[in-house]
């Protein structure tokens, strides 16, 4: 039984069925594998070259400002980690590059094709890469970086098509066992600078199969992946589903007003989503043939109740949404009998610890109208009491990995509480703790609560500093296309959740046609918070200490 993406992806060699499906490109999973065996040659040929200038290769001029190595050549190169950056989008071309690394024996970085400057310059610096793959799109985005030591190829270049068909026999960098890192993936930013995550060969066999017969996935079933290609989730989610059941897939850029035609189009069968995706499908107007597509399955995370259900509905597929960070140290699954609200169960080992006392928190009490009532000591930080599990720390970063592996346990950074009966619930990150009117407060309760407003959308709960003392609650609210809202709806709404506390009752509204996400498309709440009290382009509404009634500001 495989164990590595190598190992599965040579078991597909000589399979004539279709792999990867472009606008009016085909590739069965024979010239799949062929082609990225040509790229793994041509990549570890040049990885060998006697000079890393770090021009762009197949470029009309070599410039000098996209790299200023001078050196990192002969025995200084060959000592040097094998880490091939890709900074493509979601094409043919990354899902290649994915299989090349693997082939090929070296370690592919996703490289976050959504940074920019030198934040892009520094994720590249921090994975190491000796080579970077950029296509003609995110070309631009090396403009006048300095990139030392990495050799720069565009692969929509003639001089990169010349060395792939060029290539010699592939003789592999490595053979890679079951724990070597396939990729480094960086985690989300959400709370801070993204890491390098080194990611398993053998996460890919292990997500795989579970998924392909809870779904019965087969060669026939087309996986349609429009989530980014450099993120953990969409390979744990979509490559590994279609791989290990030799089903085609369908590389595209997410967009929300072109998905229900892409799936028609394609005849997608499976889809994969992360975070807010679903929201914004779910945000445009339905048609009466929404659900006359081939769409069979859709399985992703960190969705919304109400959204799991009205996009099942509407498209007419089965939903699996489960929990899961970029690190792949904890595992939470919806099942059966989920209640509302919760994210499922977790695997063995997964608890809910207080980070002060290192001791397991205490069940989650509710009162008479289904609020926590014991927050303080209910709400805690989801860990693994076994350990790491496959998390096998940060690249480069020991003391980054020291602050998630401590005391014997995984610190996933989220918090949550568990009920009676060992469901979970996520209360946000450990950020969003706020402190109102001396009681501690989690936000991932207020935004579900607000989320039961048809109106709304997209919804991030925060603090912001309070006038006097202390945290105000603060809510960034996106509506649906077409929908409206008024201040007095939205008091009328509040009044009428008996399980909403009237501290929760946010003090600020901000309304705004988007917010700011991540490549993932998870909401920056640490740049909502640095905004602070304002609305940037929307609408602001205050509601004054005491008060239950918002006023427009400015108004």
């Amino acid at each position: 039984m495989a164990d590595t993406v190598t190992q599965l992806l040579l078991e597909r060699a000589e399979d004539d069925n279709p792999a990867i499906i472009y606008d009016d490109r085909r590739w069965t999973w024979r010239e799949y594998i062929a082609e990225a065996t040509r790229w793994a040659s041509a990549t570890i040929g040049s990885a060998g070259a006697s000079e890393a200038t770090g021009d762009i290769a197949g470029a009309s001029e070599a410039t000098g400002d996209i790299a200023g190595a001078s050196e990192a050549t002969g025995d200084a190169a060959a000592t040097r980690s094998m880490h091939v950056g890709a900074l493509l989008g979601n094409t043919p071309e990354m899902l290649i590059a994915l299989a090349a690394g693997a082939l090929g024996g070296y370690v592919t970085v996703g490289v976050n094709n959504t940074r920019r400057g030198q934040a892009l310059a520094a994720d590249i610096a921090r994975a190491d890469c000796r080579i970077l793959l950029v296509d003609a799109q995110h070309r631009p985005l090396l403009d006048g970086l300095d990139l030392p030591g990495v050799q720069v190829f565009d692969v929509d270049g003639d001089e990169w098509r010349s060395r792939t068909t060029q290539a010699g026999e592939l003789v592999p960098y490595s053979v890679p066992g079951p724990m070597d890192p396939f990729m480094l993936i960086f985690t989300s930013g959400t709370s801070g600078n993204p890491k390098p995550v080194r990611f398993a060969h053998m996460m890919i066999p292990f997500a795989g199969p579970p998924l392909v017969q809870k779904f019965g996935i087969t060669s026939d079933d087309v996986c349609y992946l429009s989530m980014p290609l450099f993120h953990s989730a969409v390979l744990l989610g979509g490559y590994c589903v279609a791989l290990v059941a030799g089903a085609a897939i369908v590389p595209a850029q997410f967009s929300a007003s072109t998905f229900v035609d892409d799936l028609r189009r394609y005849g997608a069968t499976y889809v994969h989503y992360v975070g807010k995706a679903l929201a914004y499908v779910l945000a445009t107007p339905e048609k009466p043939d929404d659900a006359d597509i081939p769409l069979r399955a859709a399985f992703g995370n960190e969705a919304t109740d109400r959204d799991l259900n009205e996009f099942s509905r509407r498209f007419g597929c089965a939903m699996w949404d489960g929990y899961g960070s970029t690190e792949l140290a904890v595992i939470i699954t919806r099942e059966p009998g989920t209640p509302a609200g919760s994210i499922g169960k977790g695997f063995p080992g997964v608890a809910v610890y207080n980070s002060k006392t290192l001791t397991e928190c205490p069940r989650a009490k509710f009162d008479q109208n289904g609020a926590l009532a014991n927050a303080d000591e209910a709400v805690g930080e989801i860990v693994n009491t076994s350990g790491g599990g496959l998390f096998t720390g940060y690249h480069n970063d020991d003391t980054a990995t020291a602050e998630r592996l401590h005391d014997g346990m995984y610190w996933s950074g989220d918090l949550a509480y568990v009920d009676d009966d060992g469901w979970f619930y996520l209360a946000g990150r450990t950020g969003d703790w706020m402190r109102v009117d001396g009681e501690n407060m989690a936000a991932g309760p207020v935004e579900r609560v607000l989320l039961r407003l048809p109106q709304i959308n997209r919804v991030a709960v925060y603090a912001v500093p309070d006038e006097h003392v202390g945290d105000a609650v603060m809510a960034a609210i996106v509506l649906g296309d077409n929908d409206s809202l008024s201040p007095k709806e939205f008091e009328e709404f509040l009044a009428d959740q008996p399980d909403l506390s009237p501290k929760a009752w946010p003090r600020y509204v901000r309304i705004n046609s988007d917010l700011p996400t991540t490549a993932t498309n998870k909401i920056l709440k640490r740049e909502l918070k640095d905004e602070g009290a304002s609305a940037a382009d929307g609408e602001l509404w205050i509601r004054p200490a005491r008060s239950r009634t918002y006023e427009v500001a400015g108004g």
